[in-house]
């Protein structure tokens, strides 16, 4: 591993989707003084020059990294050990190389094993994300308070960030992005817990509903408030999640161990009508809960809601939706959770950030309806 510090002024993206075309889109603005190259399939990457994400376009891996400071591996985890096999020779001495996959141990040990001594690697994963996938939803404010990870392999000096990856570690941070040193294990094994086992979750939950019997199709209609919010991970394509089944496969058999040991826990008070017990596990979930920060992105990005009462009026949510689009608020989710004919209802309304919550809420308070947050 080099040990000295380079200067990044030029840097290839390899993956201009989502992540890497937001990442593009946000050092375009913060950092216009970069050169930004970019490689991905030939449609993706004219989408990604289109909106303005790359100065240069590469048509293959290799020619995209010569000549860099930096290389940015923005693929899911197993392109990007592929990635580290094709690109090792072609790299320039005291190139840094960083990844964004949420699986971290596999890739460190790919990089020690192909690249070469003059080459860095630092394991990056941002803790962002959003509910499409696509260089069409790259949003250069996806970084604003996301913790990004940060793991150093065994080689690097413990001053390595504040060293060798010093400008890079200026870069996450010029897009408002958090910097977090966490090792490769322990990133693992607690990313098993709060965002690999909850997609497995929701996916048995809503297998769970596919499976139920329901001669009166009524089951839909009951789930469309709670049970609807619980599982929207579930509508995640499995291609983007076979990777990280695979590379993070011992913490996240654990973790679902754990998990079944904990509803094991739970059925059997209930057969026992042990509610002190159950009233005990509901208490620990409560103060668990209330110690998440909410002021920050994690592994899963939610959406913040409002609560409208509306009257029941032709033409009432275009209404709605019209003061917020005056404001220049985005709404990312509308439901309809209760109406009466003659009467009216509520909707949610769910947007990006608190921030944009809370405006919407004051922006509709102000047209004379009853907005309110969730408790």
């Amino acid at each position: 591993m080099n040990n000295t510090s380079r200067m990044i002024e030029r840097i290839s993206i390899l993956g201009t989707g989502l992540i890497g075309g937001s990442i593009a889109l946000a050092w375009q603005e913060h950092r216009p003084d970069l050169t930004l190259v970019g490689h991905d399939r030939p449609e993706v990457l004219a989408a990604a020059d289109e909106r303005g994400a790359i100065d240069e376009k590469a048509a293959d891996p290799v020619t995209a990294v010569a000549d860099s400071d930096l290389v940015v591996l923005a693929t899911p985890v197993g392109t990007v050990l592929r990635l580290l096999d094709q690109v090792a020779d072609a790299l320039p001495d005291g190139a840094i190389v960083t990844d964004v996959a949420s699986v971290k141990q596999p890739v460190l040990d790919q990089a020690r094993d192909v690249l070469p001594d003059a080459v860095s690697f630092l394991g990056g994963h941002p803790m962002t994300g959003a509910e499409s996938s696509g260089i069409a939803h790259a949003d250069p404010l996806l970084f604003e308070n996301a913790l990004y990870a940060l793991s150093l392999p065994e080689a690097a000096g413990d001053d390595a960030l504040d060293t060798t990856f010093a400008d890079f570690v200026a870069l996450i941070e010029s897009i408002g992005a958090r910097p977090l040193r966490i090792d490769a294990a322990t990133h693992d094994r607690l990313g098993a817990v709060v965002s690999h086992l909850p997609q497995v979750l929701a996916t048995a939950l809503v297998t769970t509903m596919a499976e139920t019997e329901d001669p009166d199709d009524l089951l839909f209609e009951l789930a469309a408030g709670g049970f609807r919010d619980m599982t929207r991970i579930a509508s995640s394509p499995f291609d983007m999640w076979r990777d990280i089944f695979v590379g993070n496969e011992g913490p996240l058999l654990d973790a679902i161990s754990h998990f079944t040991r904990s509803l094991q826990k739970f059925r059997n008070r209930m057969l026992a009508e042990d509610f002190e017990g159950m009233e005990d596990m509901f208490e620990t979930a409560q103060s668990t809960r209330s110690n998440i920060p909410r002021n920050q992105k994690g592994f899963l990005q939610p959406l913040a809601d409002i609560y409208v009462r509306v009257a029941d009026e032709p033409g009432i949510l275009h209404t709605l939706t019209g003061h917020l689009v005056d404001a220049d608020l985005n709404i990312k989710d509308v439901e309809l959770q209760r109406y009466r004919e003659g009467t009216g209802g509520t909707f949610r309304l769910s947007f990006d950030s608190d921030e944009d919550a809370e405006a919407a809420a004051a922006v509709l308070s102000d047209a004379g309806y009853t907005a309110r947050r969730p408790d």
